[in-house]
């Protein structure tokens, strides 16, 4: 690794909405990252961290989950370790999907959902998934390693029309049309 440049090497990545309206029934956003090989990038994920999981190496974990929006500040925070992440791994794609158990959800019920993504108190991007408004899940940002071991970061907003097991499977896919 050059010395004049590291690169990414720690990043949060924090989302957050407001509960729903007093008799409805909660809402559940929850973050995704999934992990590629060097050698199948856009293949499928070597492994993915989310609710109730965290890396085999504890490199990704999710230091906060939410299943309702309450509180303060950020529901739910995945923090990457990505300088501690094997050499294996030349990629890293992070998402958010919305729990459809109590019948579809789209971006646009969310009562004011928000996205940060800072590596230590530098943001590196902040959404409200404007953008993505249909979607039932989204693809928020993609982590790259070089040659040289150094990561990079790339703003993703890409939105999908699927269950979160589903989208688990194919967040870090190509893009389609």
């Amino acid at each position: 690794m050059n010395g004049l440049n590291k690169g990414i090497r720690k990043v949060e990545v924090a989302v957050k909405w407001d509960p729903s309206p007093f008799g409805s029934p909660a809402v559940d956003l929850d973050l995704l990252a999934a992990t590629y090989l060097t050698s199948d990038q856009h293949g499928a994920p070597d492994y993915t961290v989310h609710f109730g999981s965290r890396s085999p190496d504890g490199t990704i974990t999710l230091s906060r989950d939410s299943r309702t929006g309450q509180g303060f500040g950020w529901d739910e925070v995945m923090v990457l370790e990505l300088e501690r992440l094997a050499g294996r791994y030349a990629r890293v794609v992070v998402g958010v999907a919305i729990q459809q158990r109590n019948g579809r959800k789209t971006f646009a019920d969310i009562q004011h959902p928000g996205l940060r993504i800072r590596e230590g108190y530098d943001v590196l991007t902040e959404h409200d998934f404007g953008d993505v408004r249909g979607a039932t899940a989204a693809t928020v940002a993609e982590f790259l390693r070089d040659e040289a071991g150094v990561w990079s970061f790339r703003p993703v907003l890409r939105g999908h029309d699927t269950d979160p097991a589903s989208f688990a499977r194919i967040m870090g896919g190509p893009q389609q049309g």
